[in-house]
Protein backbone atom coordinates (compact mmCIF):
# COMPACT_ATOMS: atom_id res chain seq x y z
CA UNK A 1 0.00 0.00 0.00
CA UNK A 2 1.50 3.39 -0.98
CA UNK A 3 2.45 5.79 1.78
CA UNK A 4 -0.01 8.64 2.25
CA UNK A 5 1.49 11.44 4.32
CA UNK A 6 -0.60 13.19 6.96
CA UNK A 7 -2.30 16.43 5.99
CA UNK A 8 -3.69 19.58 7.60
CA UNK A 9 -7.25 18.72 6.51
CA UNK A 10 -8.67 18.40 10.02
CA UNK A 11 -6.78 21.45 11.27
CA UNK A 12 -8.15 23.50 8.36
CA UNK A 13 -11.66 22.19 9.01
CA UNK A 14 -11.51 23.23 12.67
CA UNK A 15 -10.27 26.67 11.73
CA UNK A 16 -13.06 27.09 9.19
CA UNK A 17 -15.95 25.69 11.25
CA UNK A 18 -15.05 26.80 14.78
CA UNK A 19 -12.78 29.79 14.25
CA UNK A 20 -9.97 28.04 16.08
CA UNK A 21 -6.65 29.80 15.58
CA UNK A 22 -4.52 27.46 17.68
CA UNK A 23 -5.08 23.73 17.10
CA UNK A 24 -3.14 21.12 19.06
CA UNK A 25 -2.67 17.50 18.08
CA UNK A 26 -2.60 15.06 21.02
CA UNK A 27 -1.39 11.48 21.14
CA UNK A 28 -0.39 9.04 23.87
CA UNK A 29 2.06 6.20 24.34
CA UNK A 30 2.38 3.62 27.09
CA UNK A 31 -1.27 2.74 27.55
CA UNK A 32 -0.68 -1.01 27.19
CA UNK A 33 2.63 -1.25 29.04
CA UNK A 34 3.17 -3.13 32.29
CA UNK A 35 5.70 -0.62 33.56
CA UNK A 36 6.42 3.09 33.26
CA UNK A 37 4.22 6.11 32.81
CA UNK A 38 1.58 6.82 30.24
CA UNK A 39 2.92 9.76 28.24
CA UNK A 40 0.94 12.30 26.23
CA UNK A 41 2.27 14.92 23.83
CA UNK A 42 0.41 18.01 22.69
CA UNK A 43 1.85 19.56 19.53
CA UNK A 44 0.93 22.78 17.74
CA UNK A 45 2.22 22.80 14.18
CA UNK A 46 0.44 25.52 12.24
CA UNK A 47 -0.10 24.79 8.54
CA UNK A 48 3.47 24.51 7.34
CA UNK A 49 4.73 21.54 5.35
CA UNK A 50 5.97 18.86 7.78
CA UNK A 51 9.32 17.06 7.69
CA UNK A 52 9.56 14.33 5.07
CA UNK A 53 8.37 10.92 6.25
CA UNK A 54 6.26 12.08 9.17
CA UNK A 55 3.65 9.48 10.16
CA UNK A 56 2.44 7.40 13.10
CA UNK A 57 5.45 6.62 15.30
CA UNK A 58 4.58 2.90 15.31
CA UNK A 59 5.23 2.74 11.58
CA UNK A 60 8.77 4.10 11.90
CA UNK A 61 12.01 2.40 12.88
CA UNK A 62 13.56 3.58 16.16
CA UNK A 63 16.36 5.30 14.28
CA UNK A 64 13.97 7.15 11.98
CA UNK A 65 11.75 8.14 14.92
CA UNK A 66 14.71 9.70 16.69
CA UNK A 67 15.77 11.55 13.54
CA UNK A 68 12.25 12.88 13.05
CA UNK A 69 11.95 13.89 16.70
CA UNK A 70 15.07 16.03 16.34
CA UNK A 71 13.64 17.64 13.20
CA UNK A 72 10.25 18.17 14.80
CA UNK A 73 11.77 19.81 17.87
CA UNK A 74 12.74 22.80 15.77
CA UNK A 75 9.83 22.60 13.36
CA UNK A 76 6.72 22.57 15.55
CA UNK A 77 5.31 25.86 16.76
CA UNK A 78 5.22 24.42 20.29
CA UNK A 79 4.93 21.09 22.04
CA UNK A 80 4.63 19.84 25.59
CA UNK A 81 4.69 16.43 27.27
CA UNK A 82 2.60 15.24 30.20
CA UNK A 83 2.94 12.02 32.16
CA UNK A 84 0.89 9.98 34.62
CA UNK A 85 2.96 7.70 36.82
CA UNK A 86 2.28 4.01 37.54
CA UNK A 87 1.03 5.05 40.99
CA UNK A 88 -1.51 7.38 39.46
CA UNK A 89 -2.61 4.73 36.95
CA UNK A 90 -3.16 2.29 39.83
CA UNK A 91 -5.02 4.86 41.89
CA UNK A 92 -7.28 6.35 39.23
CA UNK A 93 -7.49 3.87 36.36
CA UNK A 94 -6.20 4.40 32.84
CA UNK A 95 -8.88 6.76 31.54
CA UNK A 96 -8.41 9.26 34.37
CA UNK A 97 -4.63 8.89 34.19
CA UNK A 98 -4.72 9.55 30.45
CA UNK A 99 -6.82 12.66 30.96
CA UNK A 100 -4.45 13.91 33.65
CA UNK A 101 -1.40 13.39 31.43
CA UNK A 102 -3.14 15.10 28.50
CA UNK A 103 -4.18 18.10 30.60
CA UNK A 104 -0.61 18.40 31.89
CA UNK A 105 0.65 18.41 28.31
CA UNK A 106 -1.90 20.95 27.11
CA UNK A 107 -1.38 23.24 30.08
CA UNK A 108 2.37 23.06 29.45
CA UNK A 109 2.01 24.72 26.06
CA UNK A 110 2.91 28.43 25.90
CA UNK A 111 -0.52 29.12 24.38
CA UNK A 112 -3.94 27.65 25.15
CA UNK A 113 -5.33 25.69 22.17
CA UNK A 114 -8.71 26.73 20.80
CA UNK A 115 -9.27 23.14 19.65
CA UNK A 116 -7.69 19.73 20.17
CA UNK A 117 -7.39 16.83 17.73
CA UNK A 118 -7.32 13.62 19.76
CA UNK A 119 -6.12 10.37 18.24
CA UNK A 120 -8.69 7.58 18.38
CA UNK A 121 -12.47 7.44 18.76
CA UNK A 122 -12.76 8.00 22.53
CA UNK A 123 -12.70 11.51 23.98
CA UNK A 124 -10.91 11.03 27.28
CA UNK A 125 -10.35 14.79 27.64
CA UNK A 126 -13.85 16.22 27.70
CA UNK A 127 -14.82 19.68 28.85
CA UNK A 128 -13.70 22.43 28.88
CA UNK A 129 -11.55 21.39 25.89
CA UNK A 130 -13.01 21.55 22.38
CA UNK A 131 -12.11 18.10 21.07
CA UNK A 132 -12.26 16.46 17.64
CA UNK A 133 -11.50 12.73 17.78
CA UNK A 134 -9.95 11.19 14.66
CA UNK A 135 -9.46 7.45 14.24
CA UNK A 136 -5.87 6.86 13.06
CA UNK A 137 -5.24 10.55 13.48
CA UNK A 138 -1.57 9.73 14.02
CA UNK A 139 -1.44 8.69 10.36
CA UNK A 140 -3.74 11.29 8.82
CA UNK A 141 -3.25 14.54 10.81
CA UNK A 142 0.07 16.39 10.84
CA UNK A 143 -0.25 17.69 14.40
CA UNK A 144 -1.21 14.29 15.81
CA UNK A 145 1.56 12.51 13.89
CA UNK A 146 4.08 14.98 15.31
CA UNK A 147 2.73 14.40 18.82
CA UNK A 148 2.94 10.63 18.25
CA UNK A 149 6.63 10.74 17.36
CA UNK A 150 7.62 13.17 20.11
CA UNK A 151 5.74 11.20 22.78
CA UNK A 152 7.17 7.83 21.71
CA UNK A 153 10.78 9.00 21.54
CA UNK A 154 10.59 10.73 24.92
CA UNK A 155 8.97 7.80 26.71
CA UNK A 156 11.37 5.28 25.14
CA UNK A 157 14.29 7.36 26.40
CA UNK A 158 12.78 7.46 29.89
CA UNK A 159 12.34 3.69 29.93
CA UNK A 160 15.89 3.12 28.67
CA UNK A 161 17.13 5.25 31.53
CA UNK A 162 15.13 3.19 34.03
CA UNK A 163 16.56 0.07 32.43
CA UNK A 164 20.08 1.06 33.47
CA UNK A 165 19.21 0.19 37.07
CA UNK A 166 16.91 -2.75 36.18
CA UNK A 167 18.88 -4.51 33.45
CA UNK A 168 17.07 -7.85 33.80
CA UNK A 169 13.81 -6.28 32.61
CA UNK A 170 15.28 -5.04 29.28
CA UNK A 171 13.31 -1.79 29.43
CA UNK A 172 15.53 -0.32 26.70
CA UNK A 173 14.19 -2.99 24.33
CA UNK A 174 10.57 -3.43 25.43
CA UNK A 175 9.84 0.04 26.88
CA UNK A 176 7.89 -1.61 29.70
CA UNK A 177 5.56 -3.52 27.35
CA UNK A 178 4.92 -7.27 27.61
CA UNK A 179 7.73 -9.50 26.32
CA UNK A 180 9.19 -12.91 27.25
CA UNK A 181 12.24 -11.30 28.87
CA UNK A 182 10.04 -8.88 30.81
CA UNK A 183 7.77 -11.71 32.02
CA UNK A 184 10.74 -13.87 33.08
CA UNK A 185 12.25 -11.00 35.08
CA UNK A 186 8.93 -10.35 36.80
CA UNK A 187 8.61 -14.00 37.79
CA UNK A 188 12.13 -14.08 39.22
CA UNK A 189 12.52 -10.63 40.78
CA UNK A 190 8.98 -9.31 41.17
CA UNK A 191 7.73 -5.90 40.11
CA UNK A 192 9.94 -2.83 40.33
CA UNK A 193 8.74 0.54 41.72
CA UNK A 194 7.90 1.42 38.13
CA UNK A 195 5.35 -1.35 37.55
CA UNK A 196 1.58 -0.97 37.52
CA UNK A 197 0.52 -3.15 40.41
CA UNK A 198 -3.21 -3.15 39.65
CA UNK A 199 -2.88 -4.75 36.23
CA UNK A 200 -4.01 -8.26 35.26
CA UNK A 201 -0.47 -9.54 34.55
CA UNK A 202 0.00 -9.61 38.34
CA UNK A 203 -2.51 -12.48 38.56
CA UNK A 204 -0.02 -14.76 36.81
CA UNK A 205 2.81 -14.00 39.23
CA UNK A 206 1.99 -16.41 42.05
CA UNK A 207 5.05 -15.53 44.05
CA UNK A 208 4.22 -11.83 43.94
CA UNK A 209 0.42 -11.75 43.95
CA UNK A 210 0.40 -10.32 47.46
CA UNK A 211 1.74 -7.07 45.97
CA UNK A 212 -1.24 -6.59 43.68
CA UNK A 213 -3.34 -3.64 44.74
CA UNK A 214 -5.14 -0.52 43.67
CA UNK A 215 -3.95 2.44 45.69
CA UNK A 216 -6.75 4.66 46.94
CA UNK A 217 -4.57 7.75 46.84
CA UNK A 218 -1.80 8.65 44.38
CA UNK A 219 1.64 8.83 45.89
CA UNK A 220 4.18 11.49 45.00
CA UNK A 221 5.44 11.09 41.48
CA UNK A 222 8.78 9.42 40.92
CA UNK A 223 11.39 12.04 40.03
CA UNK A 224 11.82 10.92 36.43
CA UNK A 225 8.13 11.39 35.72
Amino acid sequence: MPYEPPTHRVERSLRATTGAKVVAGVDEVGRGAWAGPVTVCAAVTGLRRPPEGLTDSKLLTPRRREQLARELGGWVTAHSLGHSSPEEIDAWGMTAALRTAAVRALEGLPMRPDAVILDGKHDYLGRPWRVRTVIKGDQSCVAVAAASVLAKVRRDAMMAELGESHADFAFADNAGYPSPVHRAALEEFGPTPYHRLSWAYMDGLRRWQHLKKIRTEPVEQIGLF
